[in-house]
C-alpha cells in the first residue's frame, strides 16, 4: 500500500468498533475502556492528596496536572486534572484504594466518573398559566383554554407537564401563592406526571397534596426556606436550578469569570443541602438564560455534558429563549431554532428538555433514536 489513509473514530461505540477489525471477541468489552479517555477537574486537593495522586498517575502512564507552587507548598490547595484512559482511571482508583489522606473516597468517587450512563430523552411540556410569560404569556391564562392546551401537549408525546403560574422572566413581578393556586389546582391530574414550576413551599405542598409529582424551583432552593423541607415531606422529586440572583439582570449581567466551574459548584452545593434536608429524588439544570451573558449560556450548553458528573439527571431549558437571538420572531421560527440546539442535546443524552413545541421535539426523538442499519 502506497499510501496511509487514517480517520478519527468519534463512535462511541468502541466495541462495536473493535469488532469491525476482528479484534478478539472475548476481549472487546475490556479492551475498549483502553481507547476511551477521560479527563477531571478535581476540585481542592492538599498537598499531599495531590502529590500522591500526581505521582501515582504517572506509574500507570497518565498524568495529573497541579498547581506550579505544589512542588514548593507555597499554596495549602491546588486543583488539579487527572487525565487518562478509562483502564489508567481505574488502575489509579484501585492504587488510591491504599492511600492516607482519605483519598480511599477519592476513588470511589473516580470509579462513579467511569460509571456507563444512558437514557432516552424525556420531553417536558411547558405550560404556562401566566399573563406576562416571554413566549406565551395570557394565551392559557383562562382554565379552559389551559386544560385543551394540556391534553395537547400529553397528545404530542410530553413525558411531563411543566405547569408555572408566575413568569421567571428578569424583573417579572412575584405572584402571590394564592392566585398560583387558582391558576395551577383545576389543571391538576393524577394520571399524569407534572411537575410544579414555583419557588413557593405553599404552592408546592398544595399542588403534591393533589397529585403534583415533582417540584422545578428555578431558584435551586434559595428563595423560600421551607420548599426542601416540604419536597422531602412528600417524597417527591426536584429540580434544582442554578440560579443567583445578581445586581445586573437581563442584557446588563455581569459575565461570571469562570462560568462552567462556578455553576457546577454552586448545583453541588444545592444537591449537597437537598440531600440533607432528606430530598432523595434529584434533576440539576444549569439554568441557562438565568442571569447570564449570553456567552455564558452558550459556554454552559456546549459542555452540558460535564454536568453529569454530578451524578444526577439533566435537565436542558433553552425553548424560545433569548439565547436564540430571536426577540422579534414568530414563536414558529423560534422552535425551529430551538429544535436544531435540541438535537445536540438529544445526542448527548440530556435526560430532560423543557420545551414548548412538543410535537415537534417528539419527531425528531422518534426519528433520531431509530437505529440505522
Amino acid at each position: 500500500m502506497s499510501k496511509f489513509v487514517l480517520k478519527e473514530i468519534k463512535n462511541s461505540d468502541l466495541v462495536k468498533e473493535l469488532e469491525n477489525i476482528g479484534f478478539d471477541k472475548c476481549y472487546r468489552e475490556k479492551g475498549q475502556e483502553k481507547y476511551k479517555y477521560k479527563n477531571l477537574k478535581i476540585f481542592n486537593l492538599t498537598i499531599p492528596q495531590a502529590n500522591i495522586l500526581k505521582q501515582i498517575a504517572l506509574t500507570v502512564g497518565a498524568d495529573c496536572a497541579v498547581h506550579r507552587e505544589v512542588i514548593t507548598g507555597k499554596v495549602e490547595t491546588s486543583d488539579v486534572i487527572l487525565g487518562g484512559s478509562y483502564s489508567e482511571l481505574r488502575k489509579i482508583a484501585e492504587k488510591l484504594k491504599f492511600q492516607p489522606f482519605s483519598l480511599k473516597k477519592l476513588s470511589e468517587e473516580i470509579i462513579k466518573q467511569l460509571e456507563k450512563t444512558t437514557s432516552k430523552t424525556k420531553l417536558v411540556g411547558i405550560l404556562n398559566v401566566t399573563n406576562n410569560s416571554f413566549s406565551d404569556g395570557g394565551k392559557y391564562l383562562d382554565i379552559d383554554s389551559a386544560k385543551i392546551h394540556f391534553n395537547q401537549l400529553i397528545q404530542n408525546g410530553a413525558d411531563i407537564i411543566d405547569i408555572g403560574a408566575e413568569s421567571t422572566k428578569p424583573n417579572a413581578e412575584a405572584i402571590p401563592a394564592e392566585i398560583q393556586l387558582k391558576r395551577i389546582l383545576p389543571l391538576l391530574d393524577k394520571n399524569y406526571t407534572i411537575s410544579i414550576d414555583t419557588r413557593s413551599s405553599i404552592v408546592a405542598e398544595e399542588c403534591l397534596k393533589n397529585g403534583a409529582k415533582i417540584i422545578n424551583d428555578v431558584s435551586g432552593l434559595k428563595y423560600d426556606p421551607k420548599m426542601a423541607e416540604v419536597i422531602a415531606k412528600y417524597d417527591a422529586t426536584v429540580v434544582i436550578q442554578h440560579s443567583i440572583n445578581r445586581q445586573n439582570q437581563g442584557s446588563n449581567v455581569e459575565p461570571y469569570q469562570n462560568v462552567i466551574d462556578e455553576v457546577y459548584l454552586d448545583l453541588y452545593k444545592q444537591t449537597e443541602y437537598a440531600k440533607s434536608e432528606g430530598i432523595k429524588n434529584i434533576i440539576i439544570d444549569v439554568g441557562i438564560g438565568f442571569d447570564k451573558t449570553l456567552e455564558d449560556n452558550f459556554r454552559l450548553f456546549n459542555r452540558i455534558n460535564e454536568f453529569k458528573s454530578l451524578g444526577y439527571p439533566i435537565m436542558l431549558g433553552i425553548s424560545r429563549k433569548s439565547l436564540l437571538q430571536l426577540n422579534n420572531h414568530t414563536n414558529e421560527e423560534k422552535d425551529i431554532f430551538t429544535l436544531a440546539l435540541n438535537t445536540i442535546a438529544i445526542e448527548h443524552n440530556i435526560d430532560y428538555i423543557r420545551v414548548h413545541n412538543v410535537k415537534l421535539h417528539h419527531q425528531l426523538i422518534d426519528i433520531y433514536k431509530k437505529e440505522i442499519i
